[in-house]
């Protein structure tokens, strides 16, 4: 499956700028063969807007979940997008994976806030597995500082996830994370992982892009520079599955010799 990852701030406080940039990505990336978009974190909104996050935040049923699913469906193309989600009075960093047919698959609250920023702003999610079948495969959503986690990445390893897309607002000097970790995390896990990062100076941050796709085997498919970029990897469900088959990780694990890590 043919997967595209716009590493892209777009415009931080436009929703109308924003859906605009999802839908010139989702055209190239339909061109050029992609069956999955990918966002960055808090995409739709932008990330350090400060409390223009409560007042753009909407349901996961809302009018924009409406705008996407039309792109979605006159490109042909499924798209995951984080945005801020209100359930209520309550908002959270959300991630939501809609199909090419505009249906709405998965949604996704971020379990893990970094910082005191998101502190601030978002309440965590408590579903630390959230996944969706798409195209043969097993999709799942985590949110940037959720993969930081080596439990969280390994429950989507037990549960079957195929392919697990990372929305992230990656910042200096974490970059090691994009770099070292998420490939790690790929390998020992035996799935692919899409990490969908921001770029530039926002606020207070400096989001350090290097987007990428890791493979199974450790190594990144397509990996980003600095700069706004629409990356293409392919998600191989052969090769994913001869690697399952040669790598002993998930197969060798003794559980219960792990019951102090809860």
């Amino acid at each position: 499956m043919r997967t595209a990852l716009l590493q892209s701030s777009g415009r931080p406080g436009s929703v109308v700028e924003n859906l605009k940039v999802l839908d010139e990505a989702a055209g190239r990336a339909a061109a050029a063969g992609a069956a999955l978009l990918v966002t960055p974190e808090m995409f739709l909104t932008g990330y350090a807007i400060g409390d223009d996050i409560g007042r753009l935040a909407e349901p996961a049923d809302g009018a924009c979940a409406d705008e996407i699913a039309e792109i979605a469906g006159r490109h042909g193309l499924a798209v995951a997008y984080g945005y801020p989600e209100r359930d209520g009075e309550t908002v959270f960093n959300s991630a939501q994976l809609i199909s090419a047919d505009g249906t709405r698959l998965a949604n996704y609250r971020k379990t893990h806030l970094f910082g005191c920023f998101e502190h601030e702003h978002f309440v965590p999610g408590g579903t630390p597995v959230v996944q969706a079948e798409l195209n043969g495969l097993r999709v799942g959503i985590m949110i940037c500082y959720d993969v930081e986690f080596p439990e969280n990445v390994r429950a989507h390893a037990l549960a079957g996830t195929d392919l697990l897309v990372v929305p992230t607002a990656q910042m200096h000097p974490f970059q090691f994370v994009a770099e070292s970790v998420v490939p790690v995390r790929a390998f020992e896990n035996q799935m692919y992982v899409a990490y969908v990062n921001r770029v530039g100076r926002e606020g207070e941050f400096e989001f350090v892009g290097l987007s990428t796709l890791a493979g199974p085997d450790g190594v990144a498919r397509t990996r980003a520079g600095r700069a706004d970029e629409l990356l293409l990897a392919d998600v191989d469900p052969a090769f994913l599955a001869a690697s399952r088959e040669t790598n002993p990780y998930l197969k060798d694990r003794r559980p219960a010799l792990y019951g102090s890590l809860v």
